[in-house]
């Protein structure tokens, strides 16, 4: 993709960001005829570099067991994600130019990737729908506000999203997780398969394979999944959606798109009106300042980046940041919990044949509990889903049997075990007090103040994850397993999970919230914000979805009324 510098002109928009929701912007925009600007953070990637799927240990200068030192030095915080390690740490940020601060008492994950394509290149690619279980969730038991849209609005841009991007799943005909426009669902592993049989028939629940954003079948010139199951470290055939594989060439083949890297965005420029005239930003590796302009200005920068470009967006109209005439921009932080280290070894399946490796799909046990018709809990509000799957360890289990010579050489050959492993994902309620400010004294290595994060869980999320333990312990018990583990008692660090949504919530009061439901600014008609920062609850499935159908429903709003002249 070409990458150029923007010319002294006025653009019709300006988006800040690539990724998913930012993709998803752009080709709205281009594809109805709007000349777009896009500013990306960091540098493109390229697969002939940066690409490591098919990377064997033997070719890593340390094994894959990392640079340690590297690591340690530049990504202290990055290298807590499962993703991050020698193979992948490409993309994610050196955390000393991009510091963030926190209370001692109120630890916070920040993962980021800054590069063209954002966090879609090593994302996990679950991909299900919200429904008014979510987008209604105060009608229904009274705790904080609606979305201002119902699930009946967003599904059409569902249908479009995963129509055009490809996501395989099973459908199931639940109505607190709807079904999409799928391709064939991945298989399931056998040790999976025994699970589902047992899970079903012991409890009732409904296990179904993991909804992903990987190819089953050819898709629109794209292949499908060769199963390397190593999606994290790039994809040479783009079988898994990531945006410079997808919409950023849809927007490209218009002609209609410039888009311009390391351009660190560190403001909303505010002109005399009151309207916004563009944005500032950094020259990411020259360090040089400069404005671009454009009619409409959209922030897709991930919903804590987008943020802090509000926050630290001031002028004398919005002394305390752009669009925070109510007082809640940077509040309301969500992020999902998870319960995490419960499994075991199904004895019945120790096997001396291996079975093909590679599925980059496990199983899901979809949400019941305080779903509209489906069992009460009344001990918290709000509710949790599974996560799990089962398969053969490759060679790992070597390192666990004793002995030596051609008898242990026997026991690795012939008794491969398999490992069922579970999670318990719930959802953070929004609250007031779990929110963001710029930090009143640190600043990012292009000089922008950084982030000054508090957030916590609170009771309800405590009292849910007594629910979900017990609820893993009765599944361990049940699927029989040798050398089971209980989770870890501890519940996930806030932000783990990279699943931050809130900060800039939707809302119709512009007293309570910071965007209209179309992801306009209630203050200034001529900015959006469309990554999660929009979010008003959180539910407890991924959000990636969500927010591209979000992106592409207010891609077409946006077009809509510039057309008009209402922007």
């Amino acid at each position: 993709m070409q990458i150029s510098q923007p010319q002294l002109r006025v653009f019709d928009a300006l988006i800040v960001g690539s990724g998913a929701s930012g993709g998803w912007v752009a080709k709205e925009l281009t594809e109805r005829g709007m000349l777009v600007l896009m500013l990306e953070a960091g540098p493109p990637r390229l697969p002939s570099r940066d690409f490591t799927e098919h990377v064997w240990p033997y070719q890593l200068k340390f094994r894959g067991f990392g640079d340690t030192k590297a690591l340690l030095e530049n990504q202290p915080v990055q290298r807590l994600c499962y993703a991050c390690d020698e193979y992948s740490h490409q993309f994610f940020v050196n955390d000393h130019e991009n510091p963030y601060t926190f209370p001692d008492d109120k630890p916070f994950m920040w993962i980021r990737g800054r590069q063209v394509g954002g966090k879609t290149f090593c994302w996990a690619r679950e991909s299900y729908r919200y429904s008014d279980n979510e987008f209604k969730a105060a009608s229904r038991d009274g705790y904080e506000q609606d979305w201002p849209f119902s699930y009946r609005d967003l599904e059409p841009y569902y249908d479009k999203v995963e129509s055009f991007i490809g996501v395989s799943g099973a459908a199931e005909g639940l109505p607190q997780m709807p079904d999409g426009k799928f391709l064939p669902p991945m298989r399931l592993s056998c040790g999976a398969l025994v699970a589902k049989e047992t899970i079903e028939k012991k409890f009732g629940l409904r296990v179904t394979p993991d909804r992903v954003a990987n190819l089953t079948v050819p898709h629109h010139g794209r292949p499908a999944c060769h199963y390397c199951d190593q999606c994290q470290r790039g994809c040479y055939t783009a079988s898994y959606f990531n945006s410079p594989a997808v919409t950023l060439p849809a927007a490209w083949r218009t002609g209609r798109l410039t888009l311009v890297s390391d351009a660190v965005v560190s403001h909303v420029v505010i002109n005399a009106e009151g309207k916004a005239a563009g944005v500032h930003y950094v020259d990411g590796a020259a360090h040089k300042h400069a404005e671009a302009r454009a009619r409409v200005v959209i922030l897709a920068a991930s919903a804590l980046e987008s943020t802090r470009i509000l926050l630290n967006s001031t002028s004398r109209g919005f002394p305390n940041g752009l669009g925070n005439s109510s007082g809640v921009l940077g509040r309301y932080l969500m992020d999902h919990f998870t319960l995490e280290g419960a499994g075991g070894i199904m004895p019945a399946l120790t096997s001396s044949k291996r079975q093909p490796t590679g599925n980059p799909c496990g199983f899901l046990i979809p949400k019941v509990l305080n779903t509209a018709g489906g069992p009460v809990n009344k001990n918290f509000l709000r509710g949790y889903r599974f996560d799990g799957d089962a398969s053969q360890s490759l060679y790992g289990h070597a390192f666990g049997i004793p002995g030596f010579g051609s008898d242990f050489r026997r026991k690795v050959r012939e008794e491969i075990p398999t490992y069922f492993g579970l999670m318990a994902q719930g959802e953070c309620l929004p609250r007031y007090d779990n929110y963001v400010e710029l930090d009143p004294e640190k600043k990012d290595v292009w000089g922008i103040p950084a982030l000054r994060i508090h957030a916590s869980y609170g009771e309800n999320e405590h009292r849910m994850a007594k629910a979900m333990r017990e609820d893993v312990a009765a599944i361990l018990d049940a699927m029989q397993l040798e050398n089971a583990e209980m989770p870890r008692e501890e519940l996930s660090m806030f932000g783990k999970n990279i699943h931050e949504c809130g900060t800039a919530r939707m809302g119709k009061d512009p007293k309570k919230s910071v965007l209209n439901a179309f992801n306009r600014l209630h203050d200034v008609k001529n900015v959006f914000v469309t990554d999660g920062a929009c979010f008003v609850t959180q539910g407890c499935y991924e959000p990636t979805l969500t927010i591209m159908a979000i992106s592409a429903r207010a891609g077409e709003y946006i077009a809509e009324e510039f057309k008009r002249g209402n922007l």
